[in-house]
């Protein structure tokens, strides 16, 4: 990465660590061999993924390793946690979830419904939050799977999972519990053991932590009924087929290790992200922060800028060697408004005009400084093109 970039899309994807890297080199040249195979040179790869499993299993807070399943990425273990629970509960066929779920829950859970199951879509309020008595309503005789992520991608709102998983647990036992924990792993605690023991299935990802992309963890609670999505192999007891890949998963154990280690940098990256966008709000009239009065990821601010499109915001950041997004990684060559927006019913003059800035702790005050210098420079000049502002008067024309 060149140095001059300002990089603040982690919510997309995060630098590798370097220690991450370090660990990850021996099993990438010297310990290259298949950790199936029987003879004593394997030994050792077989050894590290015990060992990595042993890390994952501390920093879920979690005693059994055996809960731990690795899969090449969120996505993955998005699909198996859903699709395994469907196949495994065949008489059960309702789904609940939100509307504000990443693609990797939403698209699945449309199309088991396109299959014949009927799923709830819950809404959230213009804050981005879950209305509780809505959930508990929404639970039936019937109802298979919840699935509701624990932090929202794109405006770090913080679902409370730990209260919707007991609710659905003291309305029936037998429904189970998924979280998409991608985007909290490494900037929340994840205790699976204490305040999230209701949860049955948990994923995220290696890259959202600054370990490669390529790896990713399915936390499934022991005597959870799932079938596996990949088949045609004994690894991992034969609940996800396919020769592990023993350099990566080394290097989410590492990285998992490390956000746990460095716990103390949330409340400094939350102190960066607080001044860029207080910072934001000031210089910039008609800015508003999507989410701000909910909780919130302490990397993650959204901010709808009204009157002007956001491509033309993140062609002109790109420009000045700043990098930031509209939302989902996933969805960025999408010309539609973004889901999560339109159902926070954000304003039609800003819901093609949010920007997602996501920091890490590789991010710097000089680094906030620089936005701060640049984006509302960039904001004035294209709202002189927009036939809805008042460049003059610094303010809408009325015409919206």
């Amino acid at each position: 990465m060149a140095r001059d970039v300002i990089y603040l899309d982690n919510n997309a994807t995060t630098a590798v660590a370097p220690e991450v890297f370090e660990a990850m080199v021996p099993y990438l040249t010297e310990v290259y061999f298949n950790p199936s195979s029987m003879y004593d040179a394997a030994r050792a790869a077989a050894d590290a993924v015990a060992r990595a499993r042993r890390a994952v299993a501390d920093f879920l807070g979690i005693g059994s390793t055996e809960q731990v399943l690795w899969t090449s990425c969120a996505t993955e273990s998005n699909n198996t946690a859903i699709l395994g629970v469907a196949r495994a509960n065949p008489s059960r066929r309702h789904i609940v979830t939100t509307a504000v779920e990443h693609p990797a829950v939403l698209e699945v859970c449309k199309d088991l419904q396109r299959s014949g199951y009927e799923v709830t879509f819950l809404p959230v309020n213009s804050d981005g939050m879950l209305d509780v008595r809505d959930f508990i309503r929404a639970l039936r005789k019937d109802t298979l799977l919840v699935t509701v992520m624990h932090a929202n991608n794109e405006t770090g709102v913080i679902f409370p999972v730990d209260e919707l998983a007991r609710l659905t647990k003291e309305t029936d036992p037998a429904i189970l519990f998924h979280t998409d924990a991608t985007q909290s792993a490494g900037k929340l605690p994840l205790n699976l053991k204490g305040s999230l023991r209701h949860v049955d299935l948990l994923s995220f990802s290696g890259h959202k932590l600054h370990a490669p992309k390529g790896v990713g963890v399915l936390f499934v609670r022991r005597g959870t009924p799932m079938k596996p999505l990949l088949i045609g192999g004994h690894q991992q007891g034969g609940r996800r087929a396919g020769t592990e890949n023993v350099p990566y998963i080394v290097g989410m154990a590492r990285a998992c290790t490390l956000a746990a280690e460095r716990r103390s940098d949330e409340e400094r990256v939350r102190a960066l992200r607080d001044r860029l966008e207080n910072g934001l709000m000031e210089r910039i009239p008609s800015l508003e922060v999507n989410g701000r009065n909910a909780p919130r990821l302490p990397n993650t601010t959204n901010v709808a800028v009204h009157y002007i499109e956001g491509e033309g915001m993140l062609f002109q950041l790109s420009a000045e060697g700043i990098c930031a997004s509209s939302g989902s990684a996933c969805t960025s060559g999408s010309l539609e408004p973004s889901h999560v927006l339109k159902a926070m019913n954000v304003p039609f003059t800003a819901v093609h005009g949010s920007v997602r800035f996501s920091l890490s702790r590789y991010n710097t005050g000089d680094d906030v400084d620089r936005v701060l210098e640049v984006f509302p420079r960039i904001v004035a000049n294209l709202r002189r093109l927009s036939p809805y502002w008042d460049s003059e008067r610094n303010r809408p024309t009325g015409r919206a």
